[in-house]
């Protein structure tokens, strides 16, 4: 089973998160679930960039990084749209990652990208943060620097459909997705989810 640290969306550490930490540690995995913010969460989207403004995207890697700090090399590395972000770009200092892991948000700098890395993209069709043609172009540049990638659209759906207290909810989408997450950690390969 996999070591997974899970970085909240830019509405800051909501029950939804941490729902979905207790979600995949039913199935088995290590969660960590750090709250980058330090402030209560948001409940609309422009609340959240607000405390994103308040606490500083710098501030928010610097928490991101010291809760990554005593956890595995292997540790799979995800997130919720700013947080995919956040774990994209944490990826070029743990190059051993176990996975990528992005919900609602695409990240991950294709020159920190291992072959052979296994990432998995959950987006809306379309996306309010993300046009067809940047997912396209990040899709090339990452399959390109050899990540093993599977995107996974959902149509029709809002950008945070997993969250069941923000209107973009959708019940059978978010049930879809995380028997698809469950099924993308399952098949990580365990050599790459210790120390190494």
């Amino acid at each position: 089973m996999a070591q997974i640290a899970l970085f909240h969306s830019v509405f800051g550490l909501r029950p939804a998160v941490l729902a979905d930490a207790e979600r995949l540690r039913a199935a088995g995995h290590q969660v960590v679930a750090p709250d980058l913010y330090g402030l209560p969460p948001a409940d609309t989207v422009e609340a959240g960039f607000a405390l994103l403004d308040k606490v500083t995207l710098d501030e928010v890697l610097r928490r991101a990084r010291a809760a990554l700090a005593p956890l595995p090399a292997g540790t799979v590395l995800a997130g919720y749209s700013m947080g995919a972000g956040v774990a994209g770009a944490l990826l070029a200092e743990r190059p051993a990652a176990g996975g990528l892991l992005l919900l609602h948000g695409t990240g991950g700098d294709p020159a920190a990208v291992r072959s052979g890395l296994p990432v998995q993209l959950h987006l809306a069709d379309p996306d309010p943060y993300e046009s067809q043609a940047e997912v396209d172009d990040w899709r090339r540049a990452l399959t390109g620097a050899g990540a093993r990638l599977e995107v996974l659209r959902y149509p029709g759906h809002g950008h945070l459909w997993t969250d069941p207290d923000v209107p973009d909810h959708h019940p059978a989408a978010t049930a879809l997705t995380w028997e698809r997450v469950l099924s993308f950690l399952a098949a990580l390969p365990p050599d790459r989810l210790g120390d190494a």
